[in-house]
């Protein structure tokens, strides 16, 4: 088992009567990259901004290496941290703004000097040690305040949603660079990001918050094709939700009805448990959908094709049910100019294998 780097255990913090984060307990291993990840609202920033101690908890511990400090100013934490803006000091050097931490902590000038350099080349810049952070770009500067924080080696680093400011382009590269950076260095990373995709590209675990709990936590893969909630298959990622009702367990899986359909089907389970007769959410991810043009009165489930869009590498078709009662659903495939193209308001049939269907629990907890 991984040694905890940073163990949270019963954390709270409420303002006023408004519960920002529920009493929550977490391990995180040593040079894990965990991802905090939530819509707005549902505690990730206040869990990190706890665990900065740039607030006090109402209840609960925070451990660093199995010392204690909850209650320790930031500065004892060995904690660095990333922030969105940057927060290089203008009227430094680059040079100056990497060393300024170590002169802090009362390092000589040549070891300083020494770490600055080294911070300088993990980031790929060495080359810009001498200019000033107006004259380097958005990419730039944040590479720059990452080597200002890995230069002093703390045993923690705290993301907090460092790549919003950068476009799409740019912020696609940096997180290539971060994992990168993670790899070679293997220091722990507690990263905060409302952005699903962001989530899934650069963490061994995500613990996806909602409301101020822990709504799941585990792998990225965990999460995309085992979700535990309606809200974990509806956050991460596009999702088909159809409602149904459980008919059989058996070790392999469930037969279930569909709602509004007569003919069973088959599901696989996602660690909950289900009895016979219980409404339950079927999750179909998209692109495991499979569509084909079907004839008037065909069986199964038919549909009407309602738009067709192309986004870049995916074309997403929308296909309206013609069994009343039944949501919108979306198909993707990967777009290729050689496809016979789909027609709006083509009657199409649509299936999927049981094994990508995931069985869970209507009430869309825990």
């Amino acid at each position: 088992m991984v040694p905890s780097s940073l163990r949270i255990s019963k954390l709270s913090k409420r303002f006023g009567d408004f519960v920002a984060l529920a009493p929550t307990s977490l391990d995180v291993g040593k040079g894990e990259f965990l991802t905090l990840l939530g819509p707005s609202g549902s505690g990730k920033t206040t869990l990190l901004s706890l665990i900065a101690g740039l607030a006090r908890p109402d209840e609960g511990r925070i451990l660093i290496d199995d010392a204690d400090v909850t209650h320790s100013p930031a500065y004892e934490r060995d904690i660095g941290v990333v922030f969105q803006n940057y927060a290089l000091f203008p009227h430094m050097s680059v040079e100056d703004n990497i060393a300024f931490p170590l002169k802090m902590r009362k390092m000589s000038d040549a070891e300083a000097r020494k770490r600055t350099m080294e911070a300088l080349e993990t980031v790929r810049l060495p080359h810009v040690a001498k200019r000033y952070p107006r004259e380097l770009s958005g990419g730039q500067q944040q590479r720059i305040a990452l080597a200002r924080c890995i230069v002093y080696r703390p045993a923690i680093i705290l993301m907090d949603e460092p790549l919003g400011a950068l476009d799409k382009k740019l912020r696609d590269q940096m997180q290539l660079e971060i994992k990168r950076i993670h790899r070679e260095l293997r220091t722990t990373i507690v990263y905060v990001t409302h952005d699903q995709e962001e989530a899934m590209t650069m963490s061994d675990r995500i613990c996806l918050m909602n409301s101020g709990t822990i709504e799941q936590l585990g792998t990225p893969e965990d999460l995309y094709f085992r979700p535990r909630s309606v809200f974990v298959a509806d956050f991460l990622g596009e999702s088909n939700l159809l409602s149904a009702t459980v008919r059989d367990v058996d070790a392999d899986g469930l037969d279930i009805v569909l709602t509004h359909q007569q003919a069973g089907s088959r599901a696989v389970g996602n660690g909950a448990r289900f009895a016979a007769g219980e409404p339950i959410k079927v999750m179909v991810r998209p692109q495991n959908l499979h569509v084909e043009s079907a004839t008037t009165g065909a069986g199964g489930l038919t549909g009407r094709l309602v738009d067709v869009m192309i986004s870049g590498s995916l074309t997403r078709l929308y296909i309206a049910p013609e069994t009343a009662g039944l949501p919108q659903l979306v198909a993707a495939y990967p777009t290729r100019s050689s496809l016979v193209p789909h027609e709006i308001g083509q009657l199409v049939s649509v299936g999927w294998n049981p094994s990508d269907a995931v069985a869970i629990g209507d009430s869309g907890g825990h």
